[in-house]
């Protein structure tokens, strides 16, 4: 999921970015509206947490732009002004949801991931593919009933590619939704991040390389969907299967392992 916290007080938006992103969360920020509505302009956006009383462009000016431009986008208006009157007026304006300040960070979170899976067709909270178990709500992970201890970004990735149901997910996706906007394919975040996702997840693997394409979670682990690989006997790797073009690493060279007299890895 991916977020754009537009506030003008610089602190305020550090706190929400920085507590977003404790929970998987990609988080870009706007100090303004005409930032704001530069960034929709160029990135998709789940959810945009909205500053009700930003100074120069006001915030309901870009809450009627944003739902003018017809965007995906779902709005959460925050305000210091909490009567019925101005929540009435906020939601008027096409926002999805109005939240008051002060307000409690749990419940900031609930709304934005409420919020999130209203941007996306409608899946259950807790997502079930090739043995794994992901649990949005709790932000839990589990492979055949073993929890799973995950970083933020590998979560994130990992619901992703769930959230795909088999189908492949690009690099350039996976940036976009996981990532900030500052993040390039070519600094090697996906591949680092995916790399120790698969080591986390174990043996035999789930998620699928597919050349040119991207990455997939199949229905089952990786040497059974028929993706042209199975495992050797007593090793980790895997070969071509016979009849097939695909390439696999070689007997007893693991996953980023360095090639004599190289420094190169294996993929």
């Amino acid at each position: 999921m991916r977020v754009l916290v537009v506030e003008d007080e610089e602190f305020l938006a550090g706190m929400i970015a920085e507590g977003l992103r404790r929970d998987a969360v990609a988080v870009d920020i706007a100090p303004d509206g005409p930032t704001a509505l530069e960034k929709l302009r160029f990135g998709a956006y789940d959810v945009m947490i909205l500053d009700r009383d930003l100074p120069g462009l006001h915030g309901d000016e870009v809450c009627r732009q944003v739902v003018g431009a017809r965007l995906l986008t779902r709005i959460l208006m925050l305000t210091a002004a909490g009567t019925v009157r101005d929540r009435v007026a906020g939601l008027g304006l096409g926002a999805d949801d109005y939240l008051t300040k002060p307000f409690a960070y749990d419940e900031l979170l609930a709304r934005v991931l409420a919020l999130g899976r209203r941007s996306r067709p409608a899946l259950p909270p807790v997502l079930e593919r090739a043995g794994l178990t992901l649990d949005t709500a709790r932000r839990q992970v589990c492979r055949d009933g073993r929890f799973l201890a995950l970083s933020r970004k590998e979560f994130a990735v990992l619901e992703t590619l769930l959230r795909a149901e088999g189908a492949v997910v690009s690099g350039d996706d996976l940036i976009e939704e996981v990532w900030e906007e500052d993040t390039s394919y070519r600094t090697n975040a996906v591949r680092v991040t995916l790399s120790k996702l698969r080591t986390k997840l174990g043996a035999p693997p789930v998620i699928e390389t597919v050349p040119g394409a991207g990455y997939r979670i199949g229905d089952g682990p990786v040497g059974r969907t028929g993706s042209g690989t199975a495992p050797l006997p007593g090793t980790g790797s895997t070969a071509p299967l016979p009849g097939t073009g695909s390439t696999a690493p070689l007997p007893g060279i693991g996953s980023g392992t360095s090639l004599p007299g190289t420094g190169s890895a294996t993929p």
